[in-house]
């Protein structure tokens, strides 16, 4: 596991199955030596006065090991949801023949929807599809149960009727908003840039752009990122 998942004082969560495990991986014989019970020695830990100079919770624990469990289903290829399926939806046809290669991080894709919400507004955005993919049930989505979205959440959002509008970087891409040409996005693994302006030939290196005639949807078009590691 890399370094995103490393707690204070260098240990990686990931080889310790519980919190006192990684609070008892901190304590040293001469701290038993000392306080002569392993309940206390450990408090120490966490509250920083031992192991670590900075203390690290429990429930900061818990959350990295809950992003670890996020980071394993990206990479799992028995995760796929659209496997086998045969759709008519050209959309969701998109969709799954995208999904392994943004779980497995040999693409990140971006989606760009515009469309009406279940409240009949219409709504904007650009969306990390495999950040999407690894925080989100799609089952209710490749199952036609849901429709796939743009949320407030996603690289930008805006809403036409409430003229509500966002943006936020992801896992995979720095949103760079202020820029001359409009926005862009920096994918955070080889640094390449993608920029969505359709009057570009292309939208950058190792990127495509792909426009889905979605009957279902307004406006759909795809800018696929092959990743390449910086060398």
């Amino acid at each position: 596991m890399d370094e995103d998942f490393l707690a204070p004082g260098g240990k990686c969560i990931a080889d310790f199955t519980t919190y006192e495990d990684f609070l008892s991986s901190q304590v040293t014989k001469l701290d038993l030596d000392y306080v002569e019970d392993i309940n206390i020695a450990r408090k120490l830990v966490e509250l920083g006065y031992r192991g670590a100079r900075e203390g690290f919770s429990e429930e900061e624990f818990n959350a990295m090991k809950a992003a670890i469990e996020v980071r394993k289903a990206i990479f799992n290829v028995k995760t796929l949801l659209s496997a086998g399926r045969e759709y008519e939806s050209s959309m969701l046809r998109a969709m799954q023949m995208r999904e392994e290669g943004n779980r497995t991080g040999k693409s990140a894709s971006i989606f760009f929807i515009r469309d009406r919400n279940e409240k009949g507004q219409e709504v904007s955005g650009y969306i990390d599809y495999s950040h999407r993919l690894a925080t989100e049930d799609f089952r209710p989505i490749f199952n036609m149960e849901k429709r796939f979205l743009p949320q407030k959440t996603d690289l930008s959002f805006f809403n036409w009727d409430t003229m509500n509008v966002g943006s936020k970087s992801s896992p995979n891409y720095e949103v760079i908003a202020k820029n001359p040409s409009g926005m862009l996005f920096r994918n955070k693994r080889d640094g390449k840039i993608i920029n969505p302006d359709p009057s570009l030939h292309s939208p950058g290196d190792n990127s495509s752009r792909t426009i889905v005639r979605a009957e279902d949807y307004i406006s759909v078009v795809v800018f696929d990122h092959y990743n390449r590691r910086k060398l």
